[in-house]
């Protein structure tokens, strides 16, 4: 950076932030317009968008339908945060903190609303009893890595990411600082699958879906154009066996498109309401029929 700030006594809210994404932030909660969210027929309401956050849980439920678990099905509802629909009512309503994804489950009554994408994982795991062992230490290591994820991807999302691919300059200090978190954590991961196939030992499980979306998309060149280079991703072999490992399964190919609004039109499934939607209702299925 060239140029000092002296930071204020009291910081306030005088200008947009600029960079990608100014047009939404702003420093207090609550709706800015009132608007009711969609309803479907499955027991399960999904409203997201398929950023890494997203990815989780469209992943988990349709590892869950893969496993056999009918009851799992869902409706996912395309919720464009650059329009700001994170700041309507009804999805206040269900999480007050205006961020992706968040889950209704209507199988209960009154139905319940479940928001931050590691909650959702764990509340789906235990409620159909898959991918989160029931006691023991692999549901305490299965949880540690979970929650690993959890304050370990801020570091590469608003740190990292932010100021790689969406500040308005780039600048070196912030780039170098959490491109070496980034690439420690990287380190963390592959010497850890060096010795387990998958984060939590033998068996896959929510931790995996956790991370995969985050660190997968790193090694998969599918995160930030250019980051897989610049962090020299193929170096952490173990890393990169277990994403492309991930990224191989069914459900996973299926579950990372949903409520994806961006990349290849065949990627892009912008609302899902039936299995058959990833065969006739993605996007270069529906403008090939315009």
């Amino acid at each position: 950076m060239t140029d000092s700030y002296t930071p204020p006594r009291v910081w306030t809210w005088d200008k947009a932030s600029g960079g990608a994404f100014a047009n939404i932030n702003r420093p207090i909660a609550g709706p800015t317009h009132d608007k009711d969210l969609p309803v479907g027929t499955h027991p399960l309401q999904l409203y997201s968008l398929a950023t890494p956050n997203g990815q989780k849980v469209g992943i988990m439920l349709e590892e869950l339908l893969a496993a056999g678990v009918a009851e799992a099905e869902y409706d996912a509802w395309l919720i464009k945060i650059g329009d700001g629909d994170q700041f309507s009512s009804g999805f206040v309503d269900i999480n007050p903190n205006s961020k992706i994804p968040a889950l209704v489950d209507h199988s209960v009554s009154p139905p319940r609303r479940v928001f931050e994408s590691g909650s959702i994982l764990v509340y789906l795991a235990e409620k159909f009893g898959k991918f989160l062992p029931a006691d023991g230490p692999a549901r305490t290591e299965t949880l540690s890595w979970l929650f690993w994820q959890m304050g370990a991807a801020p570091i590469l999302g608003g740190g990292f990411g932010h100021f790689f691919a969406y500040a308005p300059e780039k600048w070196e200090y912030p780039i170098n600082r959490y491109a070496m978190e980034v690439k420690r954590q990287m380190d963390v991961l592959d010497r850890h699958l060096a010795e387990h196939d998958y984060m939590a030992g033998d068996d896959y499980t929510i931790a995996d879906i956790a991370i995969w979306p985050w660190y997968g998309g790193i090694a998969l060149g599918r995160s930030y154009e250019g980051a897989n280079v610049f962090l020299d991703a193929p170096n952490y072999k173990h890393l990169m066996r277990w994403a492309e490992q991930i990224d191989a399964r069914p459900a996973v190919k299926r579950g990372r498109i949903v409520n994806k609004a961006n990349g290849p039109l065949e990627e892009q499934l912008h609302e899902r309401h039936d299995a058959s939607d990833f065969e006739t209702k993605t996007q270069d299925k529906l403008q090939g029929a315009a």
